[in-house]
């Protein structure tokens, strides 16, 4: 049978086919779907985790007890998880497992470019990278063997055209079902420091027998062309440079990359005239061959950072450019991301702007639009789970200072559990006087609407505990703590108030949910079936755009007439614009 499958959908494939029985994961774009699309197998016990230090732990645990795991995560996300990573580097496994790491060249929806194959090299383990949906399927499972055959845990490196894209996937193999491994108590799992003094030497003839199997393994493979040119690639970068060069060029694929196969490179830069090294993002693999004293050309050529295409391939190394369709660009609208309508974050920002007094510390998330017009509050952003840290230290020294700056400080529930509690307890055990504010749209909104600690559901719809984020922040010692509707305008800027009076650390919770999500059975209790449409009544109206400075991209303001209407497609009636128009000219319609 045959299927056309994202990477991601072609992973979860591959996992069950594997014998995986526990997959963990904290949802990140462009490593979200894995996790989602392995949870529809009944086999393999499926979970969010709260960040990704924790799913790796929880993963570690799994392959202890004997049993396959898998846990999986953005770029960013592996910096969190690089803790236990290293240790388990040391330590091994029982059972096989993969850490995948999904990178996103360009930064579609991240906050650096990192090249997570260093990981691989920093940690002293394997690493494979597939280029398309069906490599995906079938690595991942060759994954977890050399995980059992080498007793290490292996690097399975991602990019977003491979966990995104759509390819055909032969699908032929049924699972394999993979006896849980009996635990034994051994000495190599409690790495005190003379244990990991024996498990370092270890860990160098583990990766001495992985550079042999780089050699020989089919993963990687020449692919024979004319011999003028000679491509070493990986991943969605060989399908770049296939597509530009075709049958014009010998390649030698690499599957596994690290350790890269150095002999087998060797033997294949005797045999063509010019050796190309076309990779994304850092050169891990060119100035590995360079060190190894072969020639290449690489980064001279190739540009070291962004998305790579086949476009910027061939300009690059042929110095030819595809024509393309000419345009006026001048007449193409402008359109930068913006909050949904009816996204419940801005009431809130809307009246957080006013404050002039305020630096606006923000964290990862749907809310990081707040710094873009018209709302323009936004100040700072970091990492995930950073702001009241960052707003913490910040406000110490504007205090130290004489500065007469507070810093309001925002993060997602979703954050929230991540990594916001212990920045928490950094600004309460430190004596802040800064405002946390707890944005709960009910959801892990910005990757998809994944479950989180907070909606009392688990990730295949069980009910579980709900835990209560008020509740939480009172037990790490704020002692004012205080939940909004943040669509009601009056209330908010009373709450900011409020909370800004205190000269310790206070938290704010705006409490509503994403205005995409479908609602639970919990939400429908609570929030009721508040969507509605707002209505202009153009009468009414006189063209101040009040309400266009709200950010709302239901709301067009008509230059010739001078007037506002209201798309009744994205409107459910938050009724933001209609608390700030000046003469109420905005009404509600029911639906």
């Amino acid at each position: 049978m045959k299927k056309l499958m994202t990477g991601n959908e072609a992973i979860a494939r591959g996992a069950w086919e594997a014998g995986v029985q526990f997959a963990s994961a904290y949802p990140g774009t462009p490593s979200t779907e894995i996790l989602e699309n392995v949870s529809t197998y009944p086999e393999i016990e499926s979970e969010w985790a709260p960040n990704e230090k924790v799913a790796m732990e929880a993963s570690v645990g799994a392959q202890l007890a004997g049993a396959r795991s898998l846990v999986a995560m953005k770029h960013v996300g592996l910096n969190v998880a690089a803790d236990p990573l290293m240790t388990a580097a040391y330590t091994g496994v029982n059972a096989g497992m993969v850490v995948i790491s999904a990178d996103d060249p360009d930064m579609h929806s991240s906050q650096n470019e990192q090249d997570n194959r260093n990981y691989a090299k920093l940690a002293k383990i394997g690493m494979i990278e597939p280029s398309d949906s069906q490599e995906a399927k079938d690595y991942i499972k060759e994954a977890f063997d050399l995980s059992e055959k080498f007793d290490t845990p292996m690097l399975f490196r991602l990019t977003t055209r491979i966990c995104h894209s759509k390819s055909i996937v032969d699908i032929v193999d049924d699972r394999v079902e993979k006896p849980y491994v009996p635990y034994e108590k051994k000495k190599k799992f409690d790495p005190i420091p003379a244990v990991s003094r024996m498990l370092r030497k270890s860990v160098e003839e583990r990766m001495n027998g992985l550079a042999e199997y780089a050699e020989t393994t089919e993963l990687n493979r020449i692919i024979w062309g004319d011999k003028k040119i000679g491509i070493v690639s990986a991943g969605v970068a060989y399908q770049y440079a296939k597509e530009v060069f075709g049958e014009n060029a010998s390649y030698l694929k690499l599957g596994f990359t690290y350790p890269l196969p150095m002999k087998k490179i060797k033997d294949f830069a005797s045999q063509v005239e010019t050796l190309y090294v076309i990779e994304e993002l850092d050169p891990f693999m060119e100035d590995q061959i360079r060190a190894a004293g072969i020639a290449c050309v690489g980064k001279e050529k190739i540009p070291n950072m962004y998305e790579l295409n086949p476009d910027i391939v061939r300009k690059a190394i042929l110095n030819e450019e595809h024509p393309t369709i000419s345009y006026d660009a001048s007449v193409i609208a402008n359109r930068p991301p913006t909050l949904c309508a009816g996204c419940p974050h801005r009431g809130f920002y809307y009246e957080l702007a006013k404050k002039k007094d305020v630096v606006a510390v923000s964290d990862i998330g749907c809310y990081a639009l707040a710094g873009l017009a018209p709302l323009n509050v936004k100040d700072v952003a970091l990492d995930m789970g950073a702001a009241f840290s960052i707003g913490h230290g910040a406000q110490k020294m504007f205090n130290k200072a004489g500065v007469n700056k507070r810093c309001v400080c925002t993060m997602g529930d979703s954050t929230f559990f991540h990594s916001g509690m212990t920045s928490m307890l950094e600004a309460v055990y430190n004596k802040s006087n800064i405002l946390m504010v707890v944005l709960d749209n009910r959801i892990t909104g910005m990757t998809g609407h994944q479950e989180n600690p907070g909606t009392g559901y688990r990730i295949n719809g069980e009910e579980t505990h709900v835990t209560d984020i008020a509740e939480v922040a009172k037990a790490l010692g704020v002692k004012h703590v205080r939940t909004v509707n943040p669509l009601k305008l009056s209330e908010v800027k009373e709450a900011i108030e409020w909370g800004l009076s205190f000269d310790e650390p206070a938290c704010l919770i705006t409490r509503w949910p994403c205005v995409l999500k479908k609602m639970s059975a919990m939400d429908k209790e609570e929030f009721g079936n508040y969507k509605a449409v707002n209505k202009v009544d153009p009468e009414k109206c006189i063209g101040c755009k009040s309400c266009i400075r709200t950010g709302c991209p239901a709301l067009e303001f008509h230059a010739d007439i001078k007037k506002v209407t209201i798309s009744a497609g994205q409107c459910v009636a938050c009724d933001v614009c209609a608390q700030v128009c000046p003469v109420q000219a905005i009404g509600r319609e029911e639906k």
